[in-house]
């Protein structure tokens, strides 16, 4: 299975105290990059969530948010810790007479204060566990989505090899009259120019410049990155390098033909290969 390197999943479970909620958004990265999130009452979680995403992701961008909401007990809405509130208002007072200067404190960090909605101490013991728990939950569905935007990577990328394949096929039985064309008018040029020369030796320079634009093999080699692309399509898993590198091989190949083009149709062929292997290497940046 193709893999994308972007995804999204959250989760939320409700346990004593509170409830957990962590969220996980990835992106295409050359290698895994986690960032976490966490808040300070589940510091301590944070190695262990490291050590299972690394067993689980092996690359991208990742960002990780943990959160806990502490529930109030009666199922009422929390309240203030008007103890707490006091204490701010009077540190508040006595910063601003030291320094006039200073910004008075706002009401949206007294409510994002610790403590200020009570008692919001967390359970370690059960908060780590579950929080791991979810986070696994969480996880399977991250790998659900980057899979769900593997597949589509995947049919854009098909859908482009099927169509080098038929141009390809479109050019391919046009470069033999091409080449004789090109050649008897070289051969009647060179013949003009140097009249001196016995024909025999016009025959073999002619010969030699035709081995040159021939583009029987780089259309070889083109035909054979695009089954290994497919192969390696079919055969899934963390296939995002394998891919950028047979991305390079085909535009090398694309690049050879543009340069050996003897008419305008294979040289829009070379443009238009060029295009297509732009638009697979787009999609294959996204994939692990």
């Amino acid at each position: 299975m193709i893999v994308s390197m972007t995804g999204y999943a959250a989760r939320t479970r409700t346990i004593a105290g509170g409830s957990l909620h962590i969220e996980l958004k990835g992106v295409n990265s050359r290698y895994l990059d986690c960032q976490f999130r966490v808040c300070d009452e589940l510091r301590v979680v944070e190695p262990a969530l490291r050590e299972l995403i690394a067993s689980r992701v092996s690359r991208g961008k990742l960002e990780c948010r943990v959160n806990f909401a502490t529930a109030s007990g009666d199922g009422q809405p929390p309240s203030l810790n008007t103890e707490l509130l006091t204490r701010l208002a009077s540190f508040d007072r006595q910063i601003r007479q030291v320094l006039p200067s200073a910004a008075p404190l706002a009401v949206s960090d007294v409510l994002r204060w610790p403590g200020i909605f009570g008692d919001q101490t967390v359970d370690v013991e059960t908060a780590v566990p579950a929080c791991l728990a979810l986070a696994g939950e969480a996880l399977d569905d991250f790998a659900a989505s980057r899979a769900r935007e593997g597949e589509k990577l995947a049919a854009v990328i098909r859908e482009r090899v099927d169509r080098m394949r038929a141009l390809a096929r479109e050019i391919e039985p046009c470069i033999p009259a091409a080449q004789a064309m090109f050649i008897e008018k070289l051969r009647q040029r060179l013949f003009d120019a140097v009249q001196s020369v016995d024909d025999e030796r016009i025959r073999q320079e002619v010969a030699v410049f035709a081995a040159r634009i021939d583009v029987a093999e780089e259309l070889a080699r083109l035909s054979t990155h695009l089954d290994e692309v497919e192969r390696v399509l079919k055969a899934g898993g963390a296939s995002g390098k394998r891919l950028d590198f047979l991305m390079q091989e085909l535009n090398r190949e694309a690049n050879t033909l543009g340069s050996k083009s003897m008419v305008a149709d294979m040289s829009q062929a070379a443009i238009e290969f060029k295009l297509l292997i732009e638009q697979m290497r787009e999609q294959v940046q996204n994939l692990e």
